[in-house]
C-alpha cells in the first residue's frame, strides 16, 4: 500500500489511486477479506489512539505542501467573530422570542454562552497543545481513539454543512428585506415536495458558490476580508443597540419569561445554534504563527465579546417590540419599521447580510480544514487531503464541502436546520470535555491500573448523572426531588474525580482551569441542552449517525486500518524517526 502525499492539481489524471490507495481496494478479492476481518479490525481501531506528535508531523505531512503559517490573534479574534455573528442572532432570536421563551431569551442567551465558553476553554487547550487543522478530529482521535473520533467527524461535517446551508438561507431572508420583498419571493415553490423541503433557494447556492470561489485562494486573504467586514458588521450592531433603545418601551417586558423555565432551556437548545463557529478558529491553529498565545486570545476574546453583544441585542429587540409581534424572519428590520424608522432597517438588512457573509468564509475554511485531516488519516479519501502547493489551501476538501452545503440549503427549512445542528454540536462539545478530562488524568504506560479504573468510573458517573438529569428534564414530568437526586451525583462524581485521581499530565503551555470542575460542568450543561431538543431531530441524528457507521464498517475502518498497519511497518523498520519523515508505507 502507498499513503499518497502528491500535490492536488497535479499533472495526471485523478484515478482511483487517488480515493482509495490503499490493500484493502485493491481488488474484489483484497475487498472480501477485508470485510471478513471487520470484526478484528473494529476491536484495534477501538483501542487504537494516536499520539500528538503523530498528528503534528506524519499524519500533516501527507498533505503533500504545508499550510502557510500566517495568521495572528488579531487574525483568530476576528476569525472568531466573524465565524459566529451571524444567522443565529438575525433569525433565531425572533423566532425564539415569539415562539419559546418571550423576553427571557437574553438567560437563554446566557446559558448557550456559559456552555459555549466551557467549551471554548476546553478547546483552547487542545489547540494550543496539538495545533493541527484537524482540531476537535484530532484531539479526540488522541485521546479517545479512532472509532470515538470517526463518529464525531461525521458529525463535525454534518455541523458545519447545516449552519453554512441554514445561514446561506437566512442571507436570501435578509436579502429580500433589504429589497422590501418577502424571502418566498426568492425561492421557487416544488409543490410535490414535503413543506420543509419545497422553498428551492438558488440565492443561497450562488453565495455558496462566490464563497468558496474566495475560500481556495488564501487563508490569509480570506482573514483581511473578513475582519474588515466584522469590524463594519460590529458597527452595525452597536447602531442597532443605540438606535433601537432609543425606541424601548419596558411595558414590553412586563411579560418576562410566559413560557417558564422549560422555555429558557429548549430556547437555549435552539440559540446555541447562534455559537456554533468558533471551533472552526481551532482548525486554524496550524496556520497560526505562535499557537500558545495566539489561539487563547483569539478564542476567548471572540466568545466573551460575542456573548455580550448577543445578549444586549436581545434585550433591545425585546424592548424595541411586544415578543407575540416580532417578525420571524428578519426581526430586528422588521422591529425598526414598525417603530417609524423604515430607513434603518436597510442599515439592519445590510449588517445582517454582511455578518452571515463573513460567518459563511470562516465557516469554508473551517470545514475544508477538518475534511483535510481526516482524509489524512485516510478515514476519507485521502484526494481530499491534498493542499495546493501555490495557494496553500485544501481546494479540493474546500469544493467537496461547500457543494454539499449548497445542496442542502437548496432544499431545507431554516428550523429544521437550526435544531439537528444543534444536537450535532453539542455532542461534539460534550466529547471534547470528556477527552479533556482522559487527557489529564490519563498516560498511557504512565498511569496506574488502579488510578485508571477510578478514572473510567468517575467519567461514566458524570456522564450517566448528566443523561439522567437531562433525560428527565425532557420527559417534563415535574418535580425537583429527582434533579436533587441527580444534580448531587454529579457533584459527588466529580468530587471524586478530583480527590482520588491524581493528574497525569499538566498542559505544557496553557490549560483549561478548574480541572476537573469546568469539564465535568461543560458535560453536564451540553447533555442537558440536548434533553431540551425535539425527538424529530433526535430521529434525524439517530439516521445520520447509523449511515456513518455503514460507511465506517464498509469503507473507513479498512482504509484507516491500512494506512495505520503501513505507517508502523515504516517506524518499525526504521524509516519514521521522531515523527519528522513523511510516511510512504511499503506495500502490504
Amino acid at each position: 500500500m502507498v499513503v499518497s502525499t502528491s500535490s492536488p492539481l497535479s499533472a495526471h489524471p485523478i484515478s482511483k489511486e487517488d480515493f482509495f490507495p490503499e490493500e484493502s481496494f485493491s481488488s474484489w478479492a483484497a475487498y472480501g477479506r477485508a470485510l471478513r476481518s471487520t470484526g478484528a479490525r473494529l476491536a484495534d481501531r477501538l483501542t487504537a489512539r494516536s499520539l500528538d506528535a503523530t498528528e503534528l508531523h506524519e499524519v500533516r505531512a501527507r498533505s503533500g505542501a504545508d499550510m502557510k503559517r500566517d495568521l495572528t490573534w488579531w487574525d483568530l479574534a476576528w476569525f472568531g467573530v466573524g465565524a459566529v455573528i451571524g444567522a443565529g442572532i438575525f433569525v433565531l432570536t425572533g423566532q425564539q422570542a415569539r415562539d419559546a421563551v418571550g423576553p427571557a431569551v437574553v438567560i437563554s442567551y446566557v446559558v448557550s454562552g456559559v456552555s459555549a465558553m466551557l467549551s471554548v476553554f476546553c478547546y483552547t487547550e487542545f489547540a494550543v497543545e496539538i495545533p493541527v487543522a484537524g482540531g476537535s478530529f484530532a484531539y479526540l482521535r488522541v485521546e479517545l481513539g479512532d472509532f470515538m473520533a470517526f463518529v464525531a467527524a461525521g458529525n463535525i461535517l454534518l455541523e458545519y454543512c447545516i449552519s453554512g446551508a441554514a445561514v446561506a438561507r437566512a442571507w436570501t431572508s435578509y436579502f429580500a428585506t433589504l429589497l422590501n420583498h418577502h424571502p418566498n419571493d426568492f425561492r421557487i415553490h416544488a409543490a410535490s415536495l414535503s413543506a420543509d423541503y419545497s422553498r428551492l433557494d438558488p440565492i443561497a447556492v450562488v453565495v455558496i458558490a462566490l464563497v468558496c470561489a474566495f475560500a481556495v485562494l488564501s487563508t490569509k486573504g480570506s482573514s483581511r476580508f473578513n475582519y474588515v467586514l466584522s469590524i463594519v458588521h460590529v458597527a452595525v450592531i452597536l447602531f442597532i443597540i443605540v438606535a433601537g433603545l432609543t425606541k424601548a418601551d419596558t411595558a414590553n417586558m412586563r411579560d418576562f419569561m410566559p413560557y417558564g423555565p422549560r422555555g429558557i432551556f429548549a430556547a437555549s437548545a435552539v440559540l446555541f445554534f447562534a455559537y456554533v463557529g468558533f471551533d472552526a478558529v481551532s482548525t486554524m491553529a496550524e496556520e497560526t504563527k505562535n499557537p500558545a498565545r495566539d489561539i487563547p486570545i483569539g478564542l476567548v476574546g471572540a466568545m466573551a465579546l460575542t456573548t455580550a453583544l448577543y445578549c444586549v441585542l436581545a434585550v433591545t429587540l425585546c424592548l424595541m417590540q411586544p415578543y407575540g409581534s416580532i417578525d420571524p424572519d428578519a426581526p430586528f428590520s422588521v422591529a425598526f419599521a414598525d417603530r417609524g424608522m423604515d430607513w434603518a432597517k436597510y442599515i439592519v438588512a445590510f449588517g445582517a447580510l454582511k455578518g452571515m457573509t463573513t460567518v459563511l468564509l470562516v465557516s469554508a475554511v473551517g470545514q475544508s480544514r477538518y475534511l483535510t485531516h481526516i482524509a489524512r488519516t485516510h478515514m476519507m479519501p485521502p484526494w481530499l487531503a491534498q493542499v495546493h502547493p501555490r495557494t496553500g489551501t485544501p481546494v479540493n476538501a474546500t469544493v467537496a464541502m461547500l457543494l454539499a452545503t449548497a445542496v442542502i440549503a437548496f432544499f431545507t427549512d431554516l428550523n429544521i436546520l437550526s435544531n439537528l445542528l444543534s444536537i450535532s454540536t453539542l455532542f461534539i462539545f460534550m466529547l471534547v470535555a470528556v477527552a479533556l478530562l482522559v487527557r489529564r488524568y490519563y498516560v498511557s504506560g504512565e498511569t496506574a491500573a488502579a488510578d485508571r479504573n477510578k478514572l473510567a468510573a468517575c467519567i461514566a458517573a458524570i456522564l450517566a448523572t448528566s443523561v439522567a438529569t437531562a433525560t428527565y428534564w425532557g420527559l417534563n414530568r415535574g418535580g425537583w426531588v429527582p434533579y436533587v437526586v441527580t444534580v448531587s451525583a454529579w457533584l459527588a462524581a466529580t468530587a471524586c474525580l478530583w480527590a482520588l485521581v491524581p493528574q497525569a499530565r499538566a498542559p505544557k503551555l496553557w490549560g483549561v482551569p478548574l480541572v476537573p470542575w469546568l469539564p465535568s460542568a461543560s458535560i453536564a450543561i451540553n447533555m442537558f441542552l440536548l434533553g431540551s431538543i425535539d425527538s424529530k431531530s433526535f430521529v434525524r441524528f439517530g439516521i445520520w449517525t447509523a449511515a456513518l457507521l455503514v460507511y465506517y464498517l464498509f469503507v473507513g475502518l479498512h482504509a484507516s486500518y491500512d494506512t495505520a498497519k503501513a505507517v508502523a511497518a515504516e517506524a518499525n523498520a526504521g524509516k519514521v524517526e521522531n515523527g519528522d519523515a513523511k510516511p510512504s508505507a511499503p506495500p502490504m
